[in-house]
């Protein structure tokens, strides 16, 4: 596999990208209109040259939740997009086991992930936890139990999804966290700071990747 850096990739990439279809063009001019709000954007092409965007966000959040049980936490929401510009279906199939993760570079802080429901768009992306609302209900009847997602991302469209990270309170400041989604090979891992944990799979082969970040 080979790895473009950002200013790399912007001479490398596939020549073909530029004749696709008018869809095509109006999710790269989308993929490139919020900026502000990325963290990482990974663009995948395989040996044909056709390409997958993945896009990660900054948190938003830092706010407080308190489960059935009494435990506090502190949680952040973060989103995930993935541009489609090849010529077939991808599926995509992500799974967060119920454990909680401790990262390393944090110490003695354990982390859970959940997956809302709820479909991310571009549109949302001012707003308050980029949309996301009546958030406790779905919170206490799922922040014991794993959470998965399986979507089918169709030739030349696009699809987002959030991830919300808690943390129990331990007296101590929130720690702002940096998350994203990314692709070796047809496993998909997600990462928290510096803690990587396979999440997934995706039928999808990648032969060059290009990542930009902040």
């Amino acid at each position: 596999m080979i790895f473009l850096s950002c200013k790399q990739g912007s001479e490398s990439g596939p020549k073909s990208i530029s004749n696709t279809e008018k869809t095509i063009e109006k999710n790269k001019k989308s993929a490139n209109s919020n900026d502000k709000s990325i963290y990482t954007k990974y663009e995948y092409t395989d040996s044909n040259g056709k390409s997958l965007i993945v896009q990660n966000s900054l948190p938003k959040g830092g706010i407080k939740y308190i489960d059935p049980k009494g435990n506090e936490y502190v949680y952040a929401v973060f989103w995930t997009r993935i541009i489609n510009e090849t010529d077939d279906s991808v599926e995509l199939k992500l799974k967060f086991p119920l454990d909680s993760y401790e990262i390393p570079g944090l110490p003695g802080k354990y982390y859970k992930t959940l997956i809302p429901p709820d479909t991310m768009t571009i549109q949302k992306i001012p707003l308050f936890n980029y949309g996301l609302k009546n958030l406790e209900p779905f919170y206490d009847k799922n922040i014991d139990k794993p959470s998965s997602l399986k979507k089918i991302i169709k030739p030349k469209e696009s699809t987002g999804f959030y991830v919300v990270t808690f943390r129990l309170i331990g007296g101590d400041k929130y720690d702002v966290l940096r998350t994203e989604l990314s692709l070796k090979g047809k496993n998909l891992f997600y990462k928290i700071r510096d803690k990587e944990i396979l999440c997934g799979s995706i039928n999808y082969t990648p032969y060059k990747i290009k990542k930009c970040s902040k």
